[in-house]
């Protein structure tokens, strides 16, 4: 083998972005960026005529051109513009299917920077060159990003490993084009139709942070290692482990993953797996790093996600690769948000509009008697309808023009979590154009509720069941109960374990709250009332059967009863 080089990049101070910095640096040197602006206004100017010339032709060769012409655009701006590229690869709902054929190209499919260069990157990063490293590296890459490209290479025996290695000079080019876009977009911003609810330049600051964060590959084999530490007991979900020793800030090697990439359902199907079922794998495993881990994969497109051979109960097996872009939400925030969801499911539209408060989309000072009939207006007719037809884009469309109205905004903290969300639904809804996020995320936060299966949740359990005299509201028991019952996927054998879970609750140390709250609730002016108590099991014998819950928490409580 060889020996790792004693100053690998541990020494050397993170990658960062700082706007300010930038900008005083790329300024002082107009022969670098004068060319440059010269260059991006020229493109996206011809692009920008082209496509208003001929973009409402029926004619299908002009529309083939028209995708290409913007592949080779943004191809040709570099790294920030293939970016945006790939966000928009992933909605099939803003752009052409014919266009995302060829925007998914920009995920995995570029051209390759001089296969020489990597070597001399893998010489200089890891102190021996390739032969020496790896028992075969082979001569072009199997797969090209926007920020490095991709080998097969044996590591050793039989074990295959994915080499990334950084494209060359890639930090001077994301600052130069960084700065240019961020003056670019605070000239235009004043004549754009946007309300973002926070300033455009807001959104190229974070942009910025992001990228940076994505080139530092000691960050992403960290984030890689905690990302497959929060999944290690998940059977759906596999994650490539990080071979320290042959990886530094340029270079990243990993388990290799064979699979297929989750992008046409057609596809999949021909080689016997279901996109059904790894369709709620992508959407759970999303809603888990959201409201349970509190740390997520913020760029869930189809070339981050493969599809692998096997099937835990309606559950796909998948894998998910590439961590350079991740990112972290408080616990405050995350609570909020399964809370937030709760009061959607109840149609509670003023702890909703608290909800919406507390977490910074609307300012402490609004008058919540204002903007709660508004949410219910927005939000409830759709609701009405049916839940399941209730996506996360009609959502932001709803949002959207909200804003322009009302007094809310969007904190920029929820920039990445919203592209994540958006990503996530996007490769959803490739595979299956009748798929709504909703139906998935209601249940599941049902059941984590019902189940009382950590504190927070039990929290919030509380908040639902009983009402400020001690009473037991019914109607939201039943709001919670029906969502499980009309979840189309779920079926007595997913439905009994959330009952059981629940009674386990009730008698478990953790459920003295429960028990106590609902001992009081037959104690009213000083006399023993049981109505609420006779409502409630009315309520669970409609839902359950009694004999299967009663088998069920025997089950629970001796696990060895037949």
């Amino acid at each position: 083998m060889f020996d790792a080089p004693s100053n690998n990049a541990s020494g050397i101070p993170a990658l960062r972005y700082d706007p300010e910095r930038d900008l005083a640096w790329l300024l002082v040197r107009p022969w670098i960026w004068i060319p440059r602006i010269f260059e991006i206004i020229t493109s996206l100017s011809i692009l920008t005529i082209r496509m208003l010339l001929q973009g409402s032709s029926n004619n299908e060769k002009v529309h083939q051109s028209l995708a290409r012409n913007l592949l080779e655009t943004l191809t040709n701006l570099g790294p920030c513009f293939i970016k945006v590229g790939q966000a928009l690869s992933t909605r099939p709902d803003l752009v052409r299917r014919d266009w995302l054929e060829e925007l998914t190209n920009l995920q995995d499919n570029l051209p390759p920077f001089e296969h020489h260069k990597a070597l001399k990157t893998i010489q200089e990063e890891l102190g021996a060159p390739a032969k020496q490293i790896f028992e075969e590296f082979p001569d072009h890459p199997i797969a090209s990003a926007s920020l490095g490209q991709v080998y097969k290479a044996r590591l050793q025996a039989d074990y295959w490993v994915a080499v990334k290695i950084q494209r060359p000079n890639l930090p001077f080019i994301l600052r130069r084009d960084l700065v240019i876009i961020k003056l670019l977009g605070i000239v235009t911003s004043p004549i754009l139709p946007l309300n973002l609810g926070f300033s455009l330049s807001e959104i190229i600051d974070e942009f910025g942070k992001t990228l940076f964060e994505e080139i530092d590959y000691e960050l992403e084999a960290s984030n890689a290692e905690r990302f497959s530490n929060l999944f290690s007991k998940n059977p759906t979900i596999y994650v490539p482990r990080v071979e320290r020793l042959v990886s530094s800030r340029k270079v990243l090697t990993t388990s290799w993953v064979e699979g297929t990439k989750l992008k046409d359902s057609q596809e999949l199907r021909a080689i016997g797996l279901d996109p059904s079922a790894l369709i709620k794998t992508a959407v759970i495993s999303g809603i888990q790093q959201l409201l349970e881990f509190g740390y997520f994969h913020a760029d869930p497109h189809p070339g981050n996600i493969f599809a692998l051979e096997g099937k835990t109960s309606d559950l796909g097996h998948m894998a998910y690769i590439d961590f350079g872009m991740m990112d972290s939400i408080s616990n405050e925030d995350r609570v909020t948000l399964t809370k937030a969801i709760v009061h959607l499911i109840n149609s509670d539209f003023n702890l909703l509009a608290k909800a919406f408060q507390k977490l910074g989309f609307l300012s402490a000072e609004e008058s919540l008697d204002v903007i709660s009939p508004v949410l219910k207006e927005v939000l409830g007719e759709a609701l009405d309808e049916e839940v399941a037809n209730f996506n996360f884009k009609a959502i932001t469309d709803k949002f959207s023009e909200l804003m322009f109205d009302y007094p809310f905004r969007v904190p920029a903290r929820f920039a990445l979590i919203i592209r994540a969300v958006v990503s996530q639904e996007g490769l959803a809804l490739k595979l299956d154009p009748n798929f709504k996020i909703i139906a998935v995320a209601y249940p599941y936060v049902a059941r984590r509720l019902l189940s009382g299966e950590t504190k927070e949740m039990l929290d919030i359990l509380l908040d639902v069941i009983f009402d400020k005299k001690g009473g037991i509201r019914l109607d939201r028991i039943e709001n919670l109960l029906d969502v499980l019952t009309n979840d189309s996927s779920a079926s007595d054998s997913t439905l009994l374990p959330v009952a059981g879970a629940g009674l386990k609750l009730l008698l478990s140390p953790d459920g003295s709250m429960l028990r106590r709250n609902l001992l009081m609730t037959m104690i009213k002016d000083e006399r023993l009332n049981t109505s609420d108590i006779k409502g409630l099991l009315k309520l669970l014998r409609s839902k359950f059967k009694t004999k299967e819950i009663a088998e069920d928490l025997i089950r629970y409580l001796n696990p060895l009863a037949a």
